[in-house]
């Protein structure tokens, strides 16, 4: 990747920009960092764009850092939320970072960079220190964010951590000394709170970089609450399954975000589809394309053939799994012990939408017995029972 891509590929924003073209077109070696907290232990392809782009300064030569938000996450990022974060534990925060990085291997080379931990400054400063970092900044300016402005307008809690949260990742960026961040452009206030702090304790001057925030499947933003989520460990055919179902309207920035499909090829998809050219022989290839990244050229491949077989010729796939039912046993109780379903409630909401069937035939109610056959939940999940 150029280093005009590095700055324009899946980018929202570039502050200041001058500063970034100066910097990497300096030739000289950069410290960049991405701080992520692990609240959650599954990563999904909107967690992909701002890992993907600290893969291009790490394949450019630069010094990338990983930094995991050891203390940040255990008091929780106020942004987008309406209501706070619930805190979590120090065990639970490296519980969790322990799968998140499993995941991000799938993106990083983890024998290149440097992973760092924020407890290791932020547990350590004195009163006096957090006096001092507050000092730089008034409750006018922290109100300035969105979330705090409408929270307070609905008169619901706003606490003095989430105050501080800027704050903490801003003198992230002190301790660092870094000459650009990357993140989600929702994180473009706190990024900017680190870029006056590197001013303010006399630190080099970092630009920000704001990655894309890609929608999911339902067309609002990915997000594990909306249900609307592409995980990284998606079995490879759901994976291609729930591409196909993403917005047409949204082809053409998934491949610029969460491909390496060259950016020409790109330019040439749309030019194809203002002409008229049907936007699904395109949402396959982009399909195929991310399966192919996180599973390999056999499984996209193989994802592809499925697809085609089960949804576009009313098949059925001919690798799903097969489960033998219990005696008396519920078909509730057989999706639960299958996987199928995360819990029974979920079993129970999907009876409900009419979303699963048997030899089909759609089940109706929540205490249906398992028969043998071929039982289909949602669009693309199958299990043959025995």
């Amino acid at each position: 990747m150029t280093s005009e891509e590095i700055l324009k590929r899946a980018t929202q924003e570039v502050v200041p920009k001058e500063l970034a073209a100066e910097k990497i077109s300096s030739g000289k070696k950069l410290r960049v960092y991405l701080g992520i907290d692990p609240t959650g232990s599954k990563l999904h392809l909107g967690h992909s764009v701002p890992l993907r782009k600290l893969k291009a300064f790490q394949e450019a030569g630069h010094h990338v850092i990983f930094l995991i938000g050891s203390f940040t996450a255990m008091v929780g990022d106020p942004t987008g939320r309406e209501t706070a974060r619930e805190p979590l534990t120090k065990e639970q925060v490296m519980k969790n970072f322990e799968t998140y990085k499993e995941q991000a291997r799938l993106i990083l080379d983890f024998n290149s960079l440097e992973i760092r931990y924020n407890h290791e400054w932020l547990e350590k400063m004195s009163f006096a220190e957090i006096m001092k970092l507050a000092g730089h900044f008034t409750v006018q300016q922290m109100l300035q964010r969105d979330m705090f402005k409408e929270r307070l307008k609905k008169e619901e809690d706003l606490s003095p951590n989430e105050f501080l949260y800027p704050l903490m990742q801003g003198y992230d960026s002190v301790v660092l000394d870094v000459d650009c961040e990357i993140g989600g452009n929702d994180q473009l206030f706190n990024m900017l709170c680190g870029r006056k702090l590197q001013k303010a304790y006399g630190k080099r001057e970092k630009f920000v970089l704001t990655t894309k925030l890609i929608e999911g499947t339902d067309g609002r933003k990915m997000s594990k609450t909306y249900d609307n989520c592409i995980y990284l460990t998606d079995e490879a055919n759901d994976m291609y399954g729930k591409l196909m179902t993403i917005k047409d309207d949204l082809i053409l920035t998934y491949m610029e975000c969460v491909t390496d499909i060259p950016m020409a090829d790109i330019k040439d998809v749309e030019q194809k589809m203002k002409s008229g050219s049907n936007p699904k022989e395109f949402k396959m290839r982009l399909a195929k394309e991310i399966v192919t990244m996180f599973h390999g050229p056999k499984e996209g491949a193989h994802a592809e053939e499925q697809f085609q077989s089960v949804f576009a010729k009313g098949g059925v796939p001919d690798d799903m799994p097969e489960m033998k039912a219990k005696k008396g046993e519920l078909l509730i109780d057989l999706l639960l012990r299958a996987g199928t379903v995360s819990s029974k409630s979920e079993a129970r909401r999907l009876i409900d939408q009419s979303a699963v069937t048997m030899n089909d035939r759609t089940v109706a109610t929540h205490d249906q017995p398992t028969e043998k056959g071929i039982v289909k939940v949602g669009k693309r999940k199958f299990i043959k029972i025995t």
